[in-house]
């Protein structure tokens, strides 16, 4: 194969609706109208993909020095003369000083790249209004998803996806080849209709990530209750000793593993709640509850804030020793021992302890680490489906069972100490453990072979009280046919 084939693409631009398009020349000219950042940053972009661009300003002898020296810097009327398609990169409500270009506007494609400060901001999306002020022009929606950063430094660096819709099946697939010269995917959202709901994606912070986060603060400030109750107001109010100093640091370092802890097993209950009903209804078919299936769509994210969680906690126990507190508490022991005249207060019981707590707990770490890194896009892509289900799952579980080991070699025989029983309160890890030890039970449950080979069986289509067909030879030689019921 020559070099000349090599430099060439395997696979040949594909149009919005899947079929093979032509790529538009590169000498194409297109317009741009607006000399702000967006504007800049389209126009450079346009220039490095090769295609000729005319940049319509108000002022064009003060902004051509923004723009690129190949990129064609004039008035509003001239560039929209010069071009069939152009991009309206100016703000909705300086789209009434374009009503005087209606005329020279007429019959070309405007694509409308901006958006909203506000969710629903207006009755109509400003594509529909841009529509509606030039009736003669062709609007498609497209490209207010990207940053002018991504356009600036490439596709690579940020979403390669380019939302586009119009009702104009032509126009959007003439704006969808000039997004793929530039190194774009355009995804086709269907008709003008669907203009509001692209233009409140760019709005929306972290939608996916509301409801994790308000969960992970709402299990933060319980167990910050419940841990300042036994530390600090506890020996306040029976011994009026002041440990307030332990609320930054020590109280904290407490509260986060038990976040950790239960967010990481609430990642794994709602798969064992869907294969209960899955077995009680003796169908995959059903379809969950709408609480299931967001809390099922939203595990990754509360994975992800568990491990955040370990991870600050495994920082504060670093810094645990670094207090001033600490220093003089390890002076004080050291005082008390030489009065009472004690040459070693080695505890044998309590060395084994903390050796195994602390190894089981950077293994447990390390584990969620590397749950952590292979739900990145960049690393979930490269693997494939069981490798991806291997960790996710079964080392996912591992880690479970692992952070349990290392909440019961922290609490050890603790949980039998009356002293530990502040305001009758029990200790706080014997409450993180109820979840997680369901969630171990449940699974190890489900992998008994009844119960196994039953839910196998429904997940690959098995239905009970489904009837099949069946033939059975009569006496006579001849065949007969007959149903019976597949719980059979």
């Amino acid at each position: 194969m020559s070099g000349g084939d090599m430099a060439k693409p395997l696979l040949g631009h594909r149009s919005t609706e899947g079929e093979p398009s032509v790529v538009p020349a590169a000498g194409r000219t297109i317009g741009v109208l607006g000399s702000g950042d967006f504007a800049r940053s389209l126009a450079i972009r346009l220039v490095c993909s090769g295609f000729k661009v005319v940049v319509g300003s108000r002022n064009p002898k003060r902004k051509a020095c923004l723009f690129p020296s190949a990129a064609e810097v004039t008035f509003q009327a001239e560039a929209v003369k010069k071009t069939d398609v152009i991009f309206v990169a100016v703000f909705r409500e300086h789209y009434s000083t374009l009503c005087d270009l209606a005329d020279v506007l007429a019959g070309k494609i405007l694509v409308d790249v901006s958006n909203n400060t506000e969710i629903n901001h207006h009755k109509e999306s400003n594509a529909e209004y841009l529509a509606s002020l030039f009736p003669a022009c062709t609007v498609v929606k497209g490209f207010n998803v990207v940053s002018a950063w991504t356009l600036q430094s490439g596709a690579r660096d940020g979403n390669k996806q380019v939302l586009i819709c119009s009702n104009s099946q032509e126009a959007k697939r003439t704006v969808a080849e000039i997004a793929q010269v530039m190194g774009f995917t355009p995804v086709d959202m269907g008709c003008m209709s669907s203009a509001c709901e692209i233009e409140n994606i760019p709005l929306r912070l972290l939608p996916a990530w509301k409801i994790p986060i308000f969960l992970a603060l709402g299990l933060f400030l319980c167990f910050f209750t419940y841990n300042l109750v036994r530390q600090v107001i506890h020996p306040y109010i029976r011994e009026q000793q002041k440990k307030f100093y332990k609320i930054p640091v020590e109280v904290v370092n407490t509260t986060l593993p038990c976040v950790s802890y239960v967010m990481l097993s609430l990642v794994y209950l709602p798969g064992v709640l869907a294969a209960c009903s899955q077995l009680y209804y003796g169908t995959k078919y059903r379809r969950f509850p709408d609480w299931l299936d967001q809390w099922l769509q939203h595990r990754k994210q509360i994975g992800l804030l568990s491990f955040f969680c370990a991870a600050l906690h495994a920082v504060y126990s670093l810094c645990l020793p670094m207090r001033r507190s600490h220093r003089y508490q390890l002076i004080e022991t050291a005082v008390k021992q030489a009065m009472e005249k004690k040459k070693s207060i080695w505890v044998e019981e309590e060395v084994w302890r903390m050796e195994i707590y602390i190894s089981v707990g950077i293994i447990a770490l390390g584990l969620l680490s590397l749950l952590a890194i292979t739900s990145l896009p960049s690393i979930a892509n490269s693997l494939n489906w069981r490798e991806f289900s291997f960790i996710q799952s079964t080392l996912g579980f591992i880690a479970l069972v692992v952070s349990t080991l290392h909440t019961l070699t922290y609490g050890w025989s603790r949980a039998f100490d009356e002293n530990q029983y502040k305001f009758y309160l029990p200790p706080t890890y014997t409450l993180t453990l109820l979840v997680p030890c369901t969630v171990i039970l449940a699974k190890v449950a489900f992998s008994l072979p009844c119960i196994q080979h039953r839910l196998l069986r429904i997940r690959r289509g098995w239905e009970k009280g489904r009837y099949v067909k069946f033939v059975l030879p009569s006496a006579t030689g001849e065949y007969s046919s007959g149903e019976t019921s597949s719980n059979v």
